[in-house]
Parts: C-alpha cells; structure tokens; sequence
C-alpha cells in the first residue's frame, strides 16, 4: 500500500487515540494532521508504518498537555508493586466530564500512559518508547494515573472549584467543546442590576448560548472567593469590578451570575487557581 492509502487507513484511529489524550475531538484532528505533514516531510525508511503514525501523534498529544500544563513533572521512584491491575480497569467508554476533569489532573505522562494502556491497550515497552522512558517507569506512570482515576469522589475531587477553574480555563483557551460538556443543558446566567449598568448581559439561556459567550472569553477574569464559594472576577486598578459567581452541581455549571453590588465585591477575596476553600 501506499503512504497515503495507509495513512487514511489509520487516520480514524490516530484520532481516537489523540481525542482521548487530549479530550477535544476537533484538537485530535489537528494533531492528526500535523502528523501526516511531518510523514510527508520525512525521507526517512519508515518499516512500520502505522506505528510511527502512532508515535508521532502522540508525543504531538504530549507536546499541547505540556503546554497546557507547564509545570516540572516529579522523578519517577520506583518501587515494588503488585501485579498490574489493568486488565481489571474498564474505562475505555466512560470519559464524561467528570473522569475528564480528573484526567486533566494527571501530569501530560501519566495521562499519555494512562490512556494508551487501559484505553487502547498499548503495551509497557511501546509506551515506554513513545514516552523516552523504560517499560517499568511506563508501568509506573500508568498505576499512578490510575490510582488518582480510581479515587471515590470525595470533596476535593470533582468539588466546585475544580469544576469552576476548568470552565474559566475553557473560556480562555477557546475551547468550545470542553465548555459544553461543563455546561448543564439548561445553564444560564444572569445579572444583578449593578452588572447589567456595567455592561453584561442580562440574561442568557441554554447551553449553547453560554458556550458561545464565554467563548475565547474571560481572559481577564482572575480566581477569587465569594462568600467562601469559588468564582472568579474582573478587576479594575486592582479593584473587583465584576464578579463571576458560579452555580455548581454534579460536576457542571448550571448558573453563573454576574454581580457587581458594590457591598459584595467589597467582600471579594482573592484565590488561588486550583485553591478550594479560603
């Protein structure tokens, strides 16, 4: 066969696998296709076709996580451990928002091992390979990653800040396929009387109407408590001119109200990105 008819042939996979890792379908298939531009700029022998396609998409994959998530990733300790679990795991079909907002708690090599093992069913020693790393470290990242999956919903896990910081990220990042499923279907938001003078909508309704507002959105919007509830705001001067206040349940936002009442923003404090509680 050739180059192009195998590569067709791969492609609804290779987006598959980088929808997966990287939890936005319309990223996959620009990922994708940035791996078919590098197969045609490479004069390389390529011998096994499909898995360098493979390789190449996901250290792709690796490349955007990094750049969402830019922080030094922790030595890998090794240590003895039980037999691997993985085949216990059956998680293939089950990454809604919530599992989501976990995975975008795993470091980018945890969440690359994660899913190509207990997703798609990849081997330690071809992980390793695409991770630059050894088929235990591999193993290692992939029962990490799984522990933190694995976790009971507890407070701190799928709790509203988390759920609040993913939504402000989405807006920023113009992510409209991540603010949709952070969206309930009946979200809406509102206004106090301040606001509205202020300049903000009065009302929006629906799920895609909030998407589409808060679209490439919210740039300026910094994390803050109200009343003890995570939200954020826009400040002025260093003054809150308008905050965010966020309605939360099961896992997505329902509401998010903006106010700009003077006695309220006076009672603004500010948080931390990923901070739960003051």
């Amino acid at each position: 066969m050739e180059q192009t008819d195998i590569f067709i042939a791969e492609r609804p996979r290779l987006i598959g696998i980088a929808a997966r890792i990287l939890g936005d379908p319309s990223e996959a298939e620009d990922v994708v296709q940035q791996a078919w531009l590098r197969l045609n700029g490479t004069e390389a022998t390529i011998d096994n076709l499909p898995a360098w396609l493979t390789t190449v998409t996901v250290r792709l994959c690796l490349d955007r996580l990094r750049q969402r998530t830019p922080t030094p990733q922790a030595e890998i300790v090794l240590s003895e451990t039980a037999s691997d679990p993985a085949h216990e795991v059956e998680l293939a079909d089950t990454v809604g928002v919530a599992l989501q907002v976990v995975l975008d708690r795993l470091t980018p090599n945890e969440r690359v091992a994660f899913v190509l093992h207990d997703s798609f069913g990849f081997e330690f020693p071809t992980i390793a390979a695409v991770l630059d790393t050894n088929p235990a470290a591999a193993r290692k990242l992939a029962s990490r990653a799984r522990a933190k999956v694995r976790q009971p919903a507890s407070e701190d896990q799928l709790a509203d800040w988390e759920v609040v910081d993913a939504f402000l990220a989405a807006a920023r990042n113009g992510d409209f396929t991540r603010l949709l499923r952070l969206l309930a279907p009946d979200a809406v938001v509102s206004a106090d009387e301040a606001a509205v003078l202020a300049g903000t909508p009065q009302r929006i309704d629906g799920q895609q109407a909030v998407a589409t507002f808060f679209n490439g959105a919210a740039a300026a919007a910094l994390p803050v408590f109200i009343h003890d509830r995570p939200g954020a705001a826009w400040f002025q001067r260093g003054q809150a001119r308008v905050a965010f206040d966020f309605t939360v349940a099961d896992g997505r936002v329902h509401g998010i109200t903006f106010r700009a009442d003077p006695a309220l923003l006076a009672r603004v404090s500010p948080r931390r990105e990923g901070q739960a509680r003051g």
